[in-house]
Order: C-alpha cells, then sequence, then structure tokens
C-alpha cells in the first residue's frame, strides 16, 4: 500500500511553500502523483449594492486580485517541484476553497494543507483542515504554518482507542507507517471498546510489522512503544521520544 496520488492545496498564502515543499517531498517518497490544486474564490457583490453603485470597478479588482493570487499559487507551485523527478499537474477550479477541497479529495490518496496563519489576510476558511478531513473521509496532513525543520515522517504517533475512526486512520496511514524510523502508539482506554491489554498490543504490532518494509522489520518492531493506562505519562514519552519537527 502507498500513496499514488497527493494533492495539495495552493493560496497565495506567504507560507505556502511550507506545504508545498512537504507534499513534493512525500510524492517523490512515495512515486506519487502530485497535484497542485488552487481555487479562485467567486466574485461576491458587496452586501450593501443597490443597483446605483458601478460594479465594473468592482468586478475589474475582484478579476486583478484572483488573476495574482492565481499567478503567486502557480509559481510556489513550479519553484517546490523545480529540479524534482515528479509526475505533477496543475488544477484550478472556480470555486470556494473548502467545498471544492471536499470533492477534489475524492480523486486522491492523501491531501496536504496548511494549517491557519493568524496573521494571513487571505480568505482562506480558518478550520479549513478539520472541515475538509471530516466532509470528505480522506486522510488530510496539516503542515504548521510556521513550516518544520525536517521531512515529516521520520517518528510517527499513531492514537488508539479502538473505535471506528482510530481503525481508519490507521489504515490510512500505513504508507507512512512503512516508511517511519519510530512508530509510538498512544493508547486511550474506551469502555465502549474493551479488549485486554495483551491482545490491543499483539493486534498493533501485527498492524505495524505488515505495513513494515521486510528489511526494517525487526528495527520497525523493536522500536514500537506503546504506552498504556495513564494518558498523560503516555504523552510525556512520545514528548521526549520525538525531535522537534519531525511527527
Amino acid at each position: 500500500m502507498t500513496y499514488k496520488t497527493i494533492l495539495v492545496h495552493c493560496d497565495a498564502a506567504k507560507n505556502v511553500g511550507h506545504r508545498l515543499g512537504v507534499a513534493a517531498e512525500l510524492a517523490e517518497r512515495h512515486s506519487a502523483h502530485l497535484v497542485g490544486f488552487h481555487a479562485r474564490q467567486p466574485f461576491e457583490a458587496p452586501v450593501f449594492f443597490d443597483g446605483g453603485f458601478p460594479m465594473d470597478n468592482l468586478y475589474k479588482s475582484y478579476e486583478a486580485s484572483a488573476k495574482a493570487d492565481q499567478e503567486s499559487a502557480k509559481a510556489a507551485f513550479e519553484a517546490a517541484i523545480k529540479g524534482r523527478h515528479l509526475s505533477t499537474e496543475w488544477r484550478v477550479v472556480d470555486g470556494f476553497a473548502d467545498s471544492e477541497l471536499v470533492v477534489q479529495a475524492r480523486y486522491a490518496d492523501l491531501l496536504v494543507l496548511g494549517q491557519a496563519d493568524p496573521e494571513s489576510s487571505l480568505p482562506t476558511p480558518a478550520d479549513l483542515p478539520e472541515a475538509v478531513a471530516l466532509a470528505s473521509g480522506r486522510p488530510v496532513l496539516v503542515v504548521p504554518h510556521i513550516g518544520v525543520t525536517t521531512a515529516p515522517g521520520k517518528t510517527v504517533l499513531l492514537c488508539w482507542n479502538a473505535s471506528r475512526e482510530a481503525a481508519r486512520a490507521a489504515s490510512e496511514a500505513l504508507p507512512v507507517l512503512k516508511a517511519a524510523a519510530k512508530v509510538i502508539v498512544l493508547v486511550m482506554e474506551d469502555m465502549r471498546y474493551t479488549v485486554p491489554q495483551v491482545v490491543v498490543q499483539r493486534r498493533l504490532c501485527a498492524l505495524v510489522r505488515r505495513g513494515a518494509r521486510r528489511a526494517d522489520l525487526g528495527q520497525d518492531v523493536d522500536a514500537i512503544s506503546l504506552a498504556l493506562d495513564n494518558v498523560r505519562h503516555a504523552a510525556h514519552l512520545a514528548f521526549d521520544a520525538t525531535e522537534p519537527g519531525e511527527l
């Protein structure tokens, strides 16, 4: 199992290069087709418009701004893929980013989105990653707006409570688990899905083993840290075991 198509959201944000760099690195690692997606937000007449105000100037201003944003996003995408041996595609759709990304997500194995930047003036919704993840049902990798120091995936934190959502997340993350040097499993007990801890440990380890490359099997399995009972203690272990920027 691997990611064959990765879609990255491209807007005119100043820090869009952070998520584009991560997306390009992942696409190269998985030999995936990388799609750069840009949504042109539709023109919306001001709520105070009464028909007596010249609309032409407003629309021309919108057109100029939309064109500049699109060109900026495309330039950033091209800069991110320059010099890489990748199969790529640039895609532009007229519509709102949140709703259009949900539709586009259905045709991708993984989405790469950026965390909301509190200082950004763009109309991109602040809850875009959460909204798209919940509405699309596809795996979403959220890149911090401050960027990352190293490519993600070296150390992976897998959260588990035996729910349907946890099972889906673990399955979707198998390509990442396969490439990881270390997997930390954080288990939080849920009385609705009570299973003996030893069974949880055995089954989760088996899940990671099946996702691991044969050559790295011993190393990957030995690196699994299964934290049980005490969530605070488990979170502390995960923090100590992870280098900044690697999650």
